[in-house]
């Protein structure tokens, strides 16, 4: 199973999103989707769950919840913008993996083991940070591996 993961979309939907998760089963946004007609795209790719960002105040956005739990095979995954605003133990938790974005830094690793991963940003590219989506794998013993795909050359 293959799940795409999107963050801080900022309004702006890059056509080579489309071709990066094409062929995943669900997309995750983990906010600052900057506008409703973001979710209405990666919809035409897969199933969205989408969480508001620090810049999702006003209008359809605005009303995304602020965090979100999904389960992915058998697992549990806990979607949030700002991992400092993390305030549970993901381990005492059972969740498998931690997804988040705010910093367009993309990065994964494991802590205790869970998975913490941000895709970084695949709406406007910001200082010199690349612009990436990613990809959650799910392997048949479902284990979770993040692949960043990065979709414009540095």
């Amino acid at each position: 199973m293959k799940i795409g993961v999107v963050a801080d979309t900022h309004g702006l939907f890059r056509p080579e999103v489309a071709s990066a998760l094409a062929g995943v089963e669900r997309i995750l946004h983990l906010g600052d989707v900057g506008n409703p007609s973001i979710l209405k795209e990666l919809e035409k790719i897969a199933p969205v769950t989408a969480i508001r960002g620090n810049i999702d105040r006003e209008g359809p956005c605005s009303k995304l919840p602020e965090t979100d739990v999904v389960l992915i095979g058998d697992r549990y995954v806990y979607m949030l913008h700002d991992l400092s605003t993390l305030h549970l133990d993901p381990v005492a938790g059972k969740f498998a993996a931690v997804l988040y974005g705010h910093t367009h830094r993309p990065d994964f690793y494991k802590r205790k083991g869970v998975l913490y991963f941000n895709p970084g940003s695949c709406g406007p590219r910001r200082f010199e940070l690349p612009v990436t989506a990613g990809l959650l794998n799910v392997g048949e013993r479902g284990d979770f591996e993040a692949q960043l795909v990065h979709l414009i050359a540095s």
